[in-house]
């Protein structure tokens, strides 16, 4: 896989690839879901806090791309937070993002959600608890706060928590559903459990459980394969960001470093 070189591509060019990249990351989300989104209070179990590093390998107008992802998941029982940071060779950092929130009978409760993309101003997703409802600096929309709604940063892990509190129910074509909220809307996404499939990593080969979001048949959206490692706390040890045009970004775990 080639790198990029700043010799042969310009500053403007590196600049669009890494706007480009960071957009393929954040999952857009294609349609706002209006009206009632009741969730399923389903049993869940918090991984151990943890920081996990992944290799990137991307694909970006025809140009392929490396790259480095930092997570840091921190449980403390009574709360949480996650914080990723995204990194391209030579582009430098091109997404940031964090969410942080209680836990309850759901599981994730998030309070607030923060994305940092190359080259604009953050963007903050607030769960008002005391007026229920979702809001957004980058929309106007607003959403009812029913229980259960999840940002796409912490929507990762109350996925993890559910797999391993419901080990037996991770089936293939088993569908979990969520209601999950972005920068400036949100949406209900469901992830289909693929089945069970040997991944190489950094740590050696392992068992993980591929679950897919896939769009709408009438959404030509992104889609997002997630596959999570029972051997190793359910942790993600591979993620994979598809567009329609087949540009892709994909992380494989480096390395996992428990931190409680």
């Amino acid at each position: 896989m080639t790198n990029i070189r700043t010799s042969r591509f310009g500053a403007p060019l590196v600049a669009t690839i890494a706007t480009a990249l960071a957009a393929l990351l954040a999952v857009p989300l294609a349609h706002a879901a209006d009206g009632p989104h009741p969730a399923e209070k389903r049993a869940f179990s918090l991984p151990p806090s943890a920081e996990l590093t992944y290799s990137i390998q991307a694909k970006q107008s025809g140009l392929d791309i490396k790259g480095q992802g930092l997570v840091k998941w921190s449980n403390r029982k009574t709360s949480y937070s996650v914080t990723t940071e995204t990194r391209a060779m030579l582009l430098g950092k091109i997404l940031e993002t964090s969410s942080e929130g209680a836990v309850d009978a759901y599981g994730l409760a998030p309070d607030r959600f923060v994305e940092k993309r190359l080259r604009r101003d953050p963007s903050t997703t607030t769960f008002n608890r005391e007026q229920n409802k979702i809001t957004f600096t980058q929309s106007a929309d607003t959403f009812p706060l029913q229980g259960g709604e999840q940002d796409r940063t912490g929507i990762t892990w109350q996925l993890v928590s559910v797999a391993r509190a419901n080990p037996a129910k991770m089936t293939p074509n088993s569908e979990w559903k969520f209601f999950v909220a972005g920068p400036r809307d949100a949406e209900q996404w469901t992830f289909t459990v693929v089945g069970r499939e040997k991944i190489k990593t950094a740590q050696g080969e392992t068992t993980a459980v591929h679950i897919l979001r896939a769009p709408p048949p009438d959404d030509q959206g992104q889609k997002l394969d997630i596959w999570l490692a029972p051997s190793m706390e359910w942790y993600p040890v591979r993620l994979k960001f598809t567009d329609p045009d087949g540009d892709y970004i994909e992380q494989v775990l480096d390395s996992v470093k428990k931190t409680n």
